[in-house]
C-alpha cells in the first residue's frame, strides 16, 4: 500500500511538471503518465487526461483498454476498444493481448471468438504475443482443442504459450498429455519456470501419485524453484492430497523465509484434510500470535475443523473472534459458520438460525445451507417458511434448495406442499437432479403414494445408487420386500455401482417382510461377492431381521462377532428385539450398556419401562422413573402433523393450542365410543345382517386408518369439513396424537 502511494505520488509529481514546462500536449509526454494513472488504479483521472491529449496514438488506447482489464472494467475495455476501431486506429499485439486477457477473466468465449477474427484478419495469428494471448483465453474458456490448435499453428512458442497450454490440460484434468507437453517444452530448451510446474502439481491428487510428486519436487528444485512461492504451495497441496502429510509438513518448514498467506492456508488445509485438527488449531493460533493477516479462507477451514461435537467449544470461540474481527457479514464466513453449528449438535440450530438472520448478504449457498440443516434436524415447519420466502423473493434455487425441502415435506407428509414444489422443480427444470428426484420418491412414498414414487424414479438419472436406493426404500416401507429385490438383480445388472446404503434398503425390506433367510445370505455375502464391508448399520438391520423371527439367540451371537463395539443404534436394536422374544433378563444387561453410552437419551428409558410393564415388573418401573428424576431425564412428547387446504397443522400430547381443540376432542369422544360400541357388540355374539357387516368392516377399516401413523396418509379438504363438526371422518394417528 505504501509503494502504491509512493508511486501515485511520482506519477503526479511528474503530471505537475508537464503541466508547468507546457510539455503536457506532447503525446510522448503525456503517454508515460497516463500509464502510471492506470497502474496506480487512478482509472478516472487517466480517462480525464486521454480526453485532454489532442494527439491520441495506438499507445495511449491500449493503456486505457489495458487500464480498464486490470481494474476488472471489461466493458469499458471493450467500449473503448470499438471506438478505436471507429477512430480509424489500427489494433496491434498489445492491444489483443490486453483485451483477450478481459476476455479470458470473463469467460466471454463468443467475443474471444470476435477477436481471433480480427487476430487473423490484421494478420497477427503468426505473432507470439497475440497467439499466446489467444489460446490462453480458449482455455480459460474451457475450449482446450481450440487453444491447442492455435498452439500447433504457431510459428515461434514462448514460456507463456507453453504455460498457457500446459495449464489449459491441466484444469481439463488430462494428466498424461500436461506431461508430455512438459517434455516437449524440455526438448525445445524453452524455459521452465513456476507458471509451468504450479498447474501440473494440482493435477497430483491420489496416493499413486506420490511418487511422480517426489520427481517433480526434485526437478523444481534442480531448477532453483524452491523458493517460489506458487510452487511449494501448489507442492504442500499435492503432498497432502497424496497421503504424505509429512512432506507437506517438510515443504512448508523449508519457507520460513518467503511464505504468503496462500502457504499457511495450504498447511492449514492439509491438516485439516487429514483429520489433523489439533495441529491445525495450534497452526491457526501461531498465526495469531505472529500477527499475520488472515483472509476468509483461513476462518472459513478452521471453522470446518470444528464440524465434531468435541471441537465445539473451539467453534465458538472462533465465532467471537470472527465477530471481534468484524466479519460476520462476509458470506463465506458465516455459511460456514452456519454448517458448523447444524453439524455439530442438536441444540445449535438455534445458533444457525442467528447467524442466519444476521447475514445481510445472503447467497445461494447459505440458504441452502440453512435449509438443509433444518431438515436434517427435523425442524420441518421453518423450511417451508423459508422456502416460501425464498420464491416471494424470487431467490435463486437449486437442487439443493428443492431437495432438502421435499425431505421436509416427507417427514411431515405434506403432500400437497410436496406436491407444489414438484412443480416448481418442474418449471425451474429440476426434476431431473438426482438429489431433488431421490426427495420426491421418499416424500410420494412417504405420502402413501407408492405410484407416484415410482413415476419419479422412472424420470430420475440412473447412473448413480442414489434414485435406486430411494425407490427401494420406498418399496420397503410399503412391505414390498420381493420388489425390492428384484430391483437390486436390476440394478446390479445395470452395471450401477452398488454402495452400504443399497444393502441397508435391502436388509431393512428382508426385515419387514420375513424375508429371513434371503436377507441373511446378502448379509453373509456383501463383502466376499461385492466389495462392501459391513457397517454398525448393516449389523443393526441383521440384528432386527432375526429378531422380528424370533431368533434371538442367532442375534445375541451376531453382536458378539462384530468386529467393532456396538454403538447405541445396534443395542437399541438388540434391545427391542429382546424386549419382542421376552427375554427381560438379557434386555436389562443391554439397557444398562446402552444408558451409560446414552445417560441422557429418553428413548431407552421409555423402551425399557414398557417392558417393565408388559411383564408387570412394577418395582423395576419404579426404578426406572427414579433414575429418569436423577439425571434429569424427561420424556420428549410425540408431535403429529396433519395437512389441511395447504396449511400444516402441528399436535403434541394433551395439546390445547389449536383454535379448533374442541371440536377435535368432541370428534375423538365420539369415535371412541363408536369403536368401544362396535368392540361390545362383537364381544356379545350379536347377529349382524349383512348390510351391517358392511357397515362393521367399513367402521373397522376407519378405526384401521385411525389408529395408523398419519406420516404415512395424505388428507385432503374433508378434513376442514370434519373441524367444521360435519360427519365425516378423515383424520389419523390416534395412539401418537394423544389429544
Amino acid at each position: 500500500m505504501k509503494l502504491l502511494h509512493s508511486s501515485l505520488y511520482k506519477v503526479r509529481a511528474a503530471h505537475c511538471r508537464a503541466i508547468k514546462l507546457a510539455l503536457i500536449t506532447d503525446t510522448y509526454i503525456a503517454t508515460p503518465i497516463l500509464n502510471g494513472y492506470t497502474k496506480c488504479g487512478e482509472i478516472g483521472t487517466a480517462l480525464k487526461m486521454f480526453d485532454e491529449i489532442p494527439h491520441r496514438d495506438t499507445a495511449s488506447w491500449n493503456i486505457m483498454i489495458s487500464g480498464y482489464v486490470n481494474s476488472g472494467r471489461f466493458l469499458s475495455a471493450w467500449v473503448f476498444l470499438n471506438l478505436m476501431k471507429e477512430h480509424g486506429f489500427c489494433l496491434n499485439e498489445y492491444t489483443f493481448g490486453s483485451i483477450l486477457k478481459g476476455i479470458a477473466s470473463n469467460g466471454l468465449l463468443s467475443l474471444g471468438q470476435q477477436v481471433h477474427c480480427d487476430v487473423v484478419k490484421m494478420g497477427y495469428v503468426g505473432n507470439v504475443y497475440a497467439a499466446s494471448a489467444l489460446l490462453d483465453m480458449y482455455a480459460k474458456c474451457g475450449k482446450v482443442d481450440d487453444a491447442n490448435e492455435v498452439f500447433q499453428t504457431m510459428p515461434e512458442r514462448n514460456y507463456v504459450s507453453w504455460n498457457a497450454i500446459i495449464a489449459g490440460y491441466a484444469g481439463k484434468g488430462d494428466i498424461e498429455y500436461g506431461f508430455w507437453l512438459l517434455r516437449g517444452m524440455e526438448q525445445e530448451g524453452v524455459q521452465l519456470d513456476d507458471g509451468t510446474f504450479s498447474p501440473l502439481l494440482t493435477l497430483l491428487n491420489d496416493d499413486k501419485f506420490y511418487k511422480l510428486t517426489m520427481q517433480v519436487h526434485g526437478k523444481v528444485e534442480k531448477l532453483g524453484l524452491g523458493c517460489e512461492v506458487k510452487v511449494f504451495n501448489a507442492l504442500i497441496t499435492a503432498y497432502s492430497q497424496c497421503g504424505s502429510i509429512e512432506s507437506a509438513e517438510s515443504v512448508f518448514d523449508g519457507t520460513i523465509s518467503c511464505r504468503d498467506s496462500v502457504t499457511w492456508n495450504s498447511m492449514l488445509a492439509a491438516y485439516l484434510e487429514h483429520d489433523k485438527e489439533k495441529q491445525a488449531f495450534e497452526l491457526f493460533l501461531y498465526m495469531e500470535r505472529l500477527g499475520l493477516e488472515m483472509d476468509s479462507y483461513t476462518y472459513t477451514s478452521i471453522i470446518s475443523g470444528c464440524f465434531e461435537v468435541r471441537h465445539n467449544s473451539q467453534g465458538k470461540c472462533l465465532h467471537a473472534l470472527v465477530i471481534k474481527r468484524g466479519l460476520e457479514n462476509v458470506t463465506i464466513i458465516s455459511t460456514v459458520l452456519i454448517s458448523m453449528y447444524v453439524k455439530s449438535c442438536t441444540n445449535s440450530m438455534d445458533d444457525a438460525l442467528t447467524v442466519f438472520e444476521n447475514l445481510v448478504a445472503k447467497d445461494s449457498v447459505s440458504w441452502n445451507s440453512i435449509l438443509t440443516g433444518l431438515s436434517q434436524k427435523g425442524w420441518s415447519e421453518i423450511v417451508f417458511k423459508k422456502f416460501t420466502k425464498m420464491r416471494v423473493e424470487n431467490l435463486e434455487m437449486d437442487e439443493y434448495s428443492f431437495s432438502a425441502t421435499l425431505r421436509s415435506c416427507s417427514d411431515l407428509a405434506t403432500l400437497r406442499f410436496g406436491q407444489q414444489v414438484h412443480a416448481f422443480a418442474l418449471k425451474l427444470c429440476s426434476e431431473s437432479y438426482k438429489y431433488v428426484s431421490s426427495a420426491l420418491i421418499l416424500m410420494y412414498s412417504n405420502c402413501g403414494i407408492i405410484e407416484d414414487a415410482w413415476k419419479s424414479f422412472e424420470v430420475s438419472p440412473k447412473e448413480s445408487s442414489i434414485s435406486w436406493n430411494s425407490i427401494m426404500f420406498a418399496y420397503a416401507q410399503h412391505g414390498l420386500g420381493k420388489l425390492v429385490l428384484d430391483l437390486f438383480f436390476l440394478m446390479k445388472q445395470s452395471e450401477v455401482k452398488l454402495d452400504h446404503i443399497t444393502f441397508v434398503a435391502v436388509l431393512t425390506a428382508c426385515s419387514h417382510t420375513g424375508l429371513v433367510e434371503e436377507g441373511c445370505r446378502f448379509f453373509e455375502t456383501m463383502e466376499a461377492d461385492f466389495g462392501i464391508v459391513p457397517r454398525m448399520e448393516h449389523y443393526a438391520c441383521a440384528i432386527d431381521l432375526l429378531g422380528r423371527a424370533g431368533r434371538l439367540e442367532e442375534a445375541k451371537d451376531l453382536v458378539k462377532g462384530m468386529p467393532f463395539d456396538p454403538d447405541a443404534m445396534v443395542l437399541r436394536t438388540l434391545l427391542g428385539t429382546c424386549r419382542s422374544c421376552g427375554d427381560i433378563e438379557y434386555a436389562s444387561e443391554v439397557a444398562s450398556h446402552l444408558l451409560e453410552l446414552e445417560p441422557g437419551e429418553h428413548s431407552t428409558y421409555v423402551l425399557l419401562s414398557d417392558m417393565y410393564r408388559q411383564f408387570k415388573k412394577w418395582d423395576n418401573i419404579a426404578n426406572i422413573k427414579r433414575l429418569m428424576r436423577e439425571r434429569n431425564v424427561t420424556k420428549v412428547p410425540g408431535w403429529s402433523w396433519i395437512e389441511v387446504q395447504n396449511e400444516v397443522h402441528a399436535f403434541n400430547a394433551e395439546d390445547l393450542s389449536h383454535p379448533h381443540c374442541h371440536e377435535i376432542y368432541a370428534k375423538l369422544r365420539e369415535l371412541t365410543d363408536e369403536i368401544m360400541f362396535s368392540e361390545s357388540e362383537n364381544a356379545s355374539g350379536l347377529t349382524i345382517s349383512t348390510g351391517d357387516q358392511e357397515s362393521a368392516e367399513y367402521k373397522r377399516a376407519d378405526c384401521v386408518k385411525y389408529s395408523t401413523s398419519i406420516n404415512t396418509f395424505s388428507f385432503d379438504d374433508t378434513l376442514l369439513s370434519f373441524m367444521q363438526e360435519q360427519k365425516r371422518e378423515n383424520i389419523g394417528e390416534a395412539d401418537d396424537l394423544h389429544l
